[in-house]
């Protein structure tokens, strides 16, 4: 199977999900369908309305911290970027991404602290933490609506394989994995929720059952505790790779930050 998806390193990112889903029945769910089409009217609803949706309040902070002077330089995101509107738009429909840089994967969490400690010469963001949070979805919250586009070529490549086999590993006192449920039950009833097919173009996102807003990382380690597994720690590079898997399979579809989930 990572031989026929190897044929796509040269394709269109929006194009390769949706070639391989043709070719390979099983890569990928098939027709693609976003985390809100298996949400209630109620939630999709929220998610709908600027003024209902209870992400927003996030996107608003956001928005002052890209203003706000940080660390030893009294630079602040603007200072560089500008206009985020601008700037940022179609930025985090790309992430997570490989960096020459740092010669490592980073998602979206992980280049703001990027730029936090190299230009600004501030201290990173806790994972989680109400500043990282209401940066990431200010800057997701700029690509709204446009097409979810990773690249898995080059140094990528390897960081998309391992993805790839962390989402089919069964893991946990369960023996599940990703691809158990989000792959062979999609559309089908779990308790009161229909199952989704796992795709993470809404993060940061709010859940209802947490009462807030949180990252993909938090969704990913509540996954691993549902089956019974001892989750990796923020920050992991197998978490970053799985995202960038899970991005790959989601390569064509919306962007929606933030979005609302039961």
């Amino acid at each position: 199977m990572l031989a026929a998806l190897a044929l796509f390193n040269g394709a269109q990112p929006a194009l390769a999900a949706t070639a391989v889903a043709e070719e390979v029945p099983g890569v990928v769910p098939w027709p693609l369908k976003p985390g809100l089409e298996f949400a209630s009217a109620e939630v999709r609803a929220l998610q709908e309305d600027d003024f209902a949706n209870p992400g927003m309040p996030w996107v608003e902070r956001g928005e002052r911290l890209w203003r706000e002077p940080a660390g030893n330089t009294g630079l602040s995101c603007a200072s560089c970027h500008g206009e985020a509107r601008a700037s940022m738009k179609g930025v985090a429909a790309r992430y997570p991404r490989f960096d020459p840089q740092e010669g490592r994967l980073l998602n979206l969490e992980g280049r703001i602290n990027q730029c936090r400690s190299q230009r600004q010469g501030a201290s990173a963001l806790r994972h989680e933490s109400e500043g990282l949070l209401a940066l990431t979805a200010y800057v997701a919250h700029q690509s709204r609506g446009l097409p979810v586009n990773v690249r898995i070529n080059g140094p990528a490549r390897k960081h998309f394989d391992n993805g790839h086999a962390l989402y089919n590993r069964r893991i946990g006192q369960r023996n599940l994995s990703c691809a158990h449920c989000h792959d062979a039950k999609w559309g089908k009833r779990l308790l009161g929720e229909t199952i989704s097919q796992g795709h993470p173009n809404a993060y940061p996102a709010y859940r209802l059952e947490w009462q807030t807003l949180g990252s993909l990382a938090r969704r990913l380690r509540s996954c691993y505790s549902r089956a019974g597994a001892e989750a990796p720690p923020y920050g992991a590079p197998e978490l970053i790779d799985l995202e960038l898997y899970l991005a790959w399979r989601a390569n064509g579809l919306a962007v929606e930050t933030p979005g609302v989930r039961r």
